[in-house]
């Protein structure tokens, strides 16, 4: 054996195994700093200089997809709404305001460190994303989802959906779009908002939905889904 590899470090160790831990030790260092380095890819959301768009694609694509067109009606479709609108939900998950559990259990963490400017960033990224076709809901009830979308329900005093969100649930400024929504998601929240105050952004809403009866809200909430996207 060489004297190279019969020289001694203290404790016993061979000098060899000791250089090559020191060398796998300062290998993995490299690695990890190289993606920490790697902001177009990164994940963490606790990070500044991340840009919205890649928490975007990195994180939020991972529940709504990349597009903004989720599968699982556990999670909204983000594609198309209205980019205030997004940016007041973020902020309001931020900020511990909206507490209903859908929201709270997932978003309170995710958004906790959001700055502003990637907060506005990742909203225009999914207002700019184009909306795919949700699969029409039950169908029952049509008739009556139909017109409490379009005419709401005058002697309740409920107003016609669309007259906030847009004849065709396109939705505007701080009005959610509507059209191609999971009707589940649409169906909780609209329990939500009658209620509970688990949205105090969504105020208005508390008094539009106060008066409507469960099979009602089952009703419209089918009917949303099956609008066509535009």
């Amino acid at each position: 054996m060489s004297e190279y590899h019969e020289q001694r470090v203290p404790g016993g160790r061979n000098l060899a195994m000791a250089l090559g831990r020191n060398v796998g030790v300062l290998a993995l260092a490299g690695c990890a700093l190289a993606g920490c380095a790697n902001l177009e890819r990164s994940r963490d959301v606790g990070n500044p200089s991340v840009a919205g768009k890649t928490l975007a694609l990195q994180v939020c694509s991972n529940c709504h997809g990349v597009d903004g067109n989720s599968v699982s009606p556990n999670f909204p479709r983000l594609a198309a709404q209205p980019q205030p609108y997004l940016v007041t939900q973020l902020k309001s998950f931020r900020g511990h305001d909206r507490r209903d559990p859908a929201g709270f259990e997932y978003m309170w963490g995710l958004s906790r460190k959001l700055t502003d400017a990637q907060i506005d960033d990742i909203a225009t990224y999914f207002h700019d994303a184009t909306p795919r076709p949700n699969p029409a809901g039950s169908g029952r009830n049509a008739d009556v989802g139909k017109a409490v979308f379009e005419h709401g329900l005058p002697d309740q005093h409920v107003p016609a959906c669309a007259s906030c969100h847009g004849d065709h649930g396109q939705g505007h400024d701080q009005f959610p779009r509507l059209a191609g929504q999971h009707a589940d998601y649409v169906r909780k929240q609209l329990f939500v908002f009658q209620r509970t105050d688990e949205r105090p952004e969504g105020a208005v809403m508390k008094v539009v939905a106060h008066e409507l009866a469960p099979a009602q809200i089952t009703a419209v909430a089918d009917y949303v889904q099956g609008l066509a996207s535009r």
